[in-house]
């Protein structure tokens, strides 16, 4: 009788264990698919990441460059107002001059007229 009982017990216990490998394969198999679904996603997010990264540089390097060429343009017109006023101040410098000339002529005139009569 004890060997009857045995076999059962014996079949049962080769049952759990043909089940428990089993078991542990497909645990295996879902730990390596979590594993490659993480790895996927961690690439993902690093690709993500990247191209957030350079479009964050390409926005700001664009935007020095644009501020570059405001700067430019504003020390450009400045220039261009200095140099306007400095025609301008000439100009005015050579008109009191010629006003100034001929003022001094007109008076040496009236002066030389004066000492003829």
């Amino acid at each position: 009788m004890k060997k009857v009982i045995l076999l059962p017990i014996a079949a049962a216990a080769f049952a759990l264990s043909a089940c428990s490998d089993k078991a542990q394969n497909e645990t295996g198999e879902a730990a390596d698919a979590v594993a490659a679904d993480v790895n996927s996603t961690m690439g993902e997010a690093v690709d993500d990441v990247d191209t957030a990264s350079e479009r964050a540089f390409d926005d700001a390097e664009n935007g020095l460059d644009r501020a570059g060429r405001a700067i430019e343009n504003t020390a450009d017109d400045a220039g261009r107002a200095i140099d306007r006023g400095a025609d301008d101040a000439g100009r005015a410098i050579d008109r009191g001059a010629d006003d100034a000339k001929r003022d001094t002529g007109r008076e040496l005139e009236r002066v030389g007229n004066d000492l003829q009569r």
